[in-house]
């Protein structure tokens, strides 16, 4: 295992005892307003801190971008940071607040634009995805492998999209003709998590809309290295320009892009 991966996973169980600690008396929690269904906490903060001190520790002239404290150290105009953290202390801040245990730790190493390492720690059910490019997706040491499913209509999605409180109240017609051609929709509150499970075989594609960087850089990495495909809605590789993702099994990718491709 890379020593770079090694030193994150180690961050992630670090930021992972906060959250867990924390998880033991949400009342006391204080919680502010980011915008609309976007909440941070004290705990966010304190994670996120945790994971930037140990790396830049050990990496003092690498960057870093997170979701709570934006962009540390510079990188010279019109230049890609050679190293650089991408950081999301707990995707799924209002599962976690409201003691739903869906939410997870991300941390990726992007190299000159390029994700080459991720982390995905879920804290509540102790459980470790991994992966570097090349080397294959692992969860607590186990090889990751997407589902070898080829039909649509046995298919379970993942889906982050405006107005998808459910399958039934979507904000656009494909989105509705893709969740009814399916088995199921799902949306779990956490992107991350979603995506992971995707690497994992638990669910067989996912459609993320409106995401960051944070969200899709660690997870995107996993998806590929275990077999699946990635892009954005026209099945090209800007996702991370967009915010928009579809990642799943190949032939389940294939036809999820055929309802949201425009």
């Amino acid at each position: 295992m890379h020593p770079m991966l090694n030193t994150a996973i180690k961050a992630a169980r670090r930021a992972g005892t906060i959250i867990n600690r924390a998880s033991l008396d949400l009342d006391r929690l204080q919680v502010a307003r980011k915008g609309p269904r976007d909440y941070v906490t004290e705990v966010d903060r304190l994670a996120e801190d945790e994971i930037i001190s140990l790396l830049s520790t050990a990496y003092p002239e690498h960057t870093f971008l997170a979701e709570e404290s934006g962009q540390h150290g510079e990188t010279p105009a019109g230049e890609l940071a050679e190293n650089e953290w991408v950081i999301d202390p707990i995707d799924g801040t209002t599962n976690f607040i409201h003691g739903f245990p869906n939410y997870a730790i991300s941390i990726a190493l992007r190299q000159r634009g390029q994700v080459m390492h991720a982390v995905i720690f879920d804290p509540s059910r102790n459980e470790m995805f991994t992966a570097s490019r090349g080397g294959g997706a692992f969860l607590n040491d186990r090889r990751m492998r997407v589902t070898a499913q080829t039909k649509f209509h046995d298919a379970l999605l993942g889906a982050r999209w405006p107005g998808s409180v459910g399958p039934d109240d979507l904000s656009a017609p494909r989105y509705l003709e893709m969740a009814r051609g399916c088995a199921g929709v799902r949306r779990t509150g956490s992107a991350v998590l979603d995506m992971a499970y995707v690497a994992v075989g638990r669910l067989d594609g996912f459609c993320g809309i409106g995401l960051k960087q944070w969200d899709m850089a660690a997870a995107s990495l996993m998806v590929l290295e275990a077999g699946g495909l990635v892009s954005d809605l026209e099945g090209e590789q800007t996702w991370m320009e967009s915010g928009n993702v579809l990642a799943a099994t190949p032939k389940i990718f294939t036809q999820m892009l055929g309802f949201v491709k425009v």
